[in-house]
């Protein structure tokens, strides 16, 4: 084993002269085969000799970079374990992914396992006087994947020479293990910021949700005694309009109504064109999901799909009625669709404001007051379950005057910017 070319006192022999890089003075650089007993990978036995339980069979699958994976597990019997004891597996062994899509994929053997075997696939290392942590680490180094020389034009494998050859910087023990714990200690706050991160966005989805919340029941923004109020709106535009009356609903804001979907609504409305018109096709995947106001259309021509599809248009809202979609708030208000209609996937329900501003009735739907209200009535056997029109046409919703929408509807927006700015700063 021969150190690094970096002075006079360090300098390399000519069979180490091109090192990968320097490395400290009190460093070796050395092969992969000269700090291992055993590099290896096993066969794989006929699917007859798998059993239910008895040894654990390692298959690529099951090699991940920070552990084994007992899903899919398969087992040998002690009878065909002895017959490839040869394979067999330690604790603190490297087990190293060698073919396919997986390949150098890399987890260390816990320090309490008992034992177990490995396919073909997968490669034994068992070091000598390493650290398995430090080996570790520098089988998902960089420099470990730039150094493999990989064959095969199908499925691509390192071949055991071409492993056994690889550089190996190799440090004093007593350094591999403060390098070990070192980088536990970053792995260590990494973790902890990424939880905080995860924590910070679960409260970022509360906080909207609540926002949602305050603006639906006239707590988000002060009421103008000017505006005028939504009942007298209501009953301009149709004189029989009765408001709900039900003392089990709470008390609203002055200027405040209740009404039913279906009497500020039309629901699932119907388009009408010439075959030949170009509109915009939008599958329930090209609606985001959230608290966003996003989605995409592809262009289709009106007679190939006018039938056997959800029609809207632009200004409509559209809102998926099957689960989990309507839980995951896959609900948009469509725009800039091509010559102003489109349809979409029978699993929405379209919604045309008529009384209401639309984004005033966007963030409705994407409530938790709707969505726990439809969850509560949905039909339907489980993985296809959904709210039927019937059910939401008769939900209760309460209607701020007009002016007062466009007020919610604005604050909502600003205070959804700025949690996003939060979101994506992180």
């Amino acid at each position: 084993m021969k150190r690094s070319k970096k002075s006079a006192k360090t300098s390399d022999t000519p069979h180490y002269e091109n090192v990968p890089f320097e490395v400290p003075e009190s460093w070796v650089w050395t092969t992969i085969e000269e700090i291992c007993s055993k590099i290896g990978s096993g066969s794989t036995p006929r699917g007859s000799n798998y059993s239910a339980n008895g040894i654990p069979f390692f298959r690529s699958q099951n090699v991940y970079n920070d552990r084994l994976v007992y899903d899919d597990i398969k087992y040998i019997s002690e009878e065909v374990h002895q017959k490839m004891k040869g394979t067999e597996v330690l604790a603190n062994d490297l087990l190293l992914n060698i073919t396919g899509g997986s390949l150098g994929r890399c987890a260390v053997v816990p320090a309490d396992f008992n034992c177990g075997n490995v396919s073909q696939h997968v490669c034994i290392m068992r070091s000598v006087l390493v650290e398995p942590e430090y080996f570790h680490v520098l089988v998902l180094s960089s420099y470990f994947a730039k150094s493999m020389k990989i064959t095969g034009s199908g499925r691509e494998g390192l071949p055991k020479y071409n492993l056994e050859q690889m550089g190996f910087p190799l440090p004093p023990l007593t350094e591999q293990q403060r390098i070990v714990a070192e980088i536990e200690h970053w792995f260590a706050l990494i973790d902890q910021i990424e939880q905080g991160k995860a924590d910070l966005q679960t409260i970022i989805k509360q906080t909207k949700s609540k926002i949602l919340d305050l603006a639906i029941h006239g707590k988000l923004v002060p009421q103008d005694p000017n505006d005028e109020p939504a009942i007298e709106l209501l009953k301009r535009i149709n004189p029989d309009f009765t408001p709900c009356d039900n003392g089990h609903y709470t008390q609203l804001p002055d200027g405040w109504c209740y009404a039913t979907i279906k009497e500020v609504f039309i629901i699932n409305p119907k388009n009408k064109a010439d075959d030949d018109v170009e509109v915009g096709f939008v599958p329930m995947a090209n609606i985001t999901d959230g608290y966003n106001n996003t989605f995409k259309y592809e262009t289709k021509q009106w007679g190939k799909i006018k039938t056997g599809f959800t029609h809207f248009a632009n200004g409509d809202i559209a809102v998926a009625k099957i689960s989990p979609c309507l839980e995951n708030r896959k609900s948009v208000v469509l725009k800039g669709l091509p010559n102003g209609i489109g349809v979409g996937t029978t699993e929405l329900h379209v919604f045309r404001p008529l009384f209401l501003d639309v984004q005033y009735g966007l963030y409705f739907f994407k409530s938790d007051y709707f969505i726990s209200q439809c969850v509560g009535s949905f039909n339907g056997v489980v993985g296809q379950q959904r709210v039927s029109k019937n059910i939401i046409e008769n939900m209760i919703i309460a209607i701020p005057p007009i002016n007062e929408q466009k007020r919610i509807a604005c604050a909502v927006h600003k205070i959804f910017a700025k949690l996003d700015m939060i979101m994506e700063s992180l």
